[in-house]
């Protein structure tokens, strides 16, 4: 019964996702190292799953392993410049070939339905083109780059046509100028300006590391997985001046994951492609796997609406059960939603708390302080707690009690001390429950 029963949270857990991510579009970037060591055929597999669910798919691929053999078998050899190839005639037909051939090696690939299951013989569509405008990127540090290239325009319109149309829009490190010139691009330049230009809810880098990783030996926990815009730009300057090292692949995505974010998308997420699954596992899970940048702070404390009744109910049923809470009904919660306050991340509600005042005694009492479990260590507790004093500070209140069965330690911990019933508000002494036989404690505000 039990693996049903893990089953069914687990659906349930994911639903709101899959919901979530319906008819909006995700750009998907990825070196030509997933096509050369065959990982994309498992990418095939979750990029058709999105596609299934709604998810317009927007994929940028990169082509720099396949070039650099093609370079080597014409014995050419080429130089970088902050990151980006020096491509001159020789090399841009190098660079052609190789795309040329990685693209249609993806499009075959994608072609493949899911074998043994509903998704076999899937009809997904792929639509490449002429999509991406480019310019000259000229001379940097002395050196002229030549047939090195950055994006000037997307031509946005007739991707969302093919999005609209249920195909998946394939891009490729190549672009052209309106005077039939063709400039090598760089992966992360087309898919943050695509994004951009998109509109895109979601912008994915699959690299070589799991995620943002500071390279430092004391650091107990390297793997960044939250950033907002203002981190990354402290962490890049920290970077310029040598203060902190990151891996190669971070150097050279994290300020183009920063632009795009503050170009209007919603999040950029950086995860290892050497993970089976790592799309699904950082989209579908709370918790993710990787790195993720957003605008502003992702948890956010607010005052509750109507809205937040269910993540609430959703919230504070187990303890319910286990009898740690006393049972609320949704009709009761929704008429005292007002007293309560959340902390919510990423959309979720992962904490929340009330306050009861009882001005005729200046006292508030604190109830219903919960917290998701993996949320416990990061100081939502606290923060909810400081902010209930506060709440009831401004209210006039003197005093803060709180009834408990099972954290009488955390309280104590923060300055409660233990007392007895007779110490509540006389209304609230006529509804104490003898039979719970909470312990009542006390602060002094």
């Amino acid at each position: 019964m039990k693996p049903h029963t893990d089953f069914v949270t687990w659906f349930r857990s994911v639903a709101p996702y899959i919901h979530a991510f319906r008819a909006k579009t995700f750009v998907v970037a990825f070196g030509g190292e997933v096509v050369a060591d065959g990982k994309f055929v498992e990418l095939v597999h979750d990029l058709n799953l999105l596609a299934s669910l709604g998810v317009r798919l927007v994929l940028v691929h990169g082509a720099r392993p396949q070039i650099e053999a093609r370079l080597n078998e014409h014995q050419l050899r080429t130089i970088y410049v902050r990151g980006m190839r020096v491509t001159d005639a020789a090399a841009l037909q190098c660079v052609k070939e190789s795309i040329g051939r990685v693209r249609v090696e993806i499009e075959a690939l994608l072609s493949m339905g899911l074998p043994n299951s509903p998704m076999a013989n899937a009809d997904i569509r792929v639509a490449s083109g002429n999509f991406v405008t480019a310019r000259p990127v000229g001379v940097i540090e002395g050196i002229d780059l030549m047939h090195t290239g950055e994006v000037r325009k997307v031509d946005t319109a007739a991707i969302r046509a093919r999005l609209e149309q249920g195909e998946v829009a394939l891009l490729s490190p190549l672009g052209y100028s309106p005077t039939g010139e063709i400039f090598n691009l760089t992966l992360e330049n087309v898919a943050a300006e695509a994004a951009v230009a998109l509109k895109a809810e979601k912008l994915i880098f699959l690299m070589d590391t799991a995620g943002i990783e500071k390279v430092s030996a004391d650091s107990s926990e390297p793997l960044l997985r939250e950033l907002t815009v203002a981190e990354g730009k402290v962490l890049l300057t920290k970077l310029a001046n040598e203060a902190v090292k990151l891996s190669d692949d971070a150097r050279l995505y994290l300020p183009f994951a920063v632009m795009a974010c503050e170009g209007g998308v919603s999040r950029v997420h950086l995860i290892s492609r050497h993970v089976d699954g790592a799309m699904l596992q950082e989209l579908f899970t709370h918790s993710g796997i990787g790195s993720m940048i957003s605008e502003g702070p992702l948890q956010n404390l607010r005052g509750a609406e109507i809205e937040d009744v269910g993540g609430i109910l959703q919230l504070i049923e187990p303890l319910e059960i286990d009898g740690t809470l006393v049972r609320r009904n949704r009709e009761l919660l929704e008429m005292e939603i007002d007293r309560f306050v959340v902390v919510e991340h990423d959309g979720m509600i992962m904490g929340c708390a009330a306050l009861y005042p009882f001005p005729d005694d200046n006292a508030g009492e604190l109830a219903c302080l919960t917290v998701h479990p993996d949320y416990r260590s990061a100081g939502c507790g606290d923060a909810l707690l400081k902010n209930i004093e506060a709440k009831a500070r401004s209210q006039g209140g003197k005093r803060l009690f709180v009834l408990t069965t099972r954290t009488a330690h955390w309280f104590v911990e923060r300055g409660f001390l233990e007392t007895d019933v007779g110490e509540l508000p006389k209304a609230k002494q006529g509804l104490y429950n003898y039979q719970r036989r909470s312990k009542v404690f006390v602060k002094e505000l």
